[in-house]
């Protein structure tokens, strides 16, 4: 089951990704800010990160360039949601290391499966198993 860490300030935004991941059969991990977010990574490992932008204590751009130096996690998958919904704003968070961008408010019809795009399914497999079988 793929582990996938939400860090989100906001607590409906949270729990309303919190419930789709729960719902569709991943593991969510939660944090309320980029050093709580960043903690979790080294404790938790998860297959995937949501990461909000504007977040009090350390920003997802901070959460960003922080993730991409940590051993070992620096490929994790980092994908951002945020209400930042300009052009330039998604090429900004492509631009500091950000693997996707979903605008706000999500949409929950395809919220799940936009991040099922960035999940690498031989990590999110069991050992042994096929991917058609032991991932998602």
């Amino acid at each position: 089951m793929p582990r996938i860490l939400i860090i989100e300030d906001n607590p409906e935004n949270l729990e309303l990704m919190r419930y789709l991941l729960q719902a569709s059969g991943h593991e969510p991990i939660t944090a309320r800010h980029g050093e709580e977010g960043l903690a979790r990574v080294a404790q938790d490992a998860p297959h995937l990160i949501v990461c909000d932008i504007q977040m009090p204590v350390l920003d997802g751009f901070g959460v960003i360039r922080r993730l991409r130096t940590l051993h070992g996690r620096e490929g994790t998958p980092c994908i951002a949601v945020t209400a930042l919904a300009m052009v330039e704003d998604r090429a900004r968070a492509l631009a500091a290391g950000f693997d996707g961008y979903i605008s706000k408010p999500i949409d929950p019809a395809t919220f799940v499966a936009e991040l099922e795009s960035h999940l690498d399914v031989r990590r999110t497999s069991a050992p042994g198993s096929s991917p058609r079988m032991g991932g998602i």
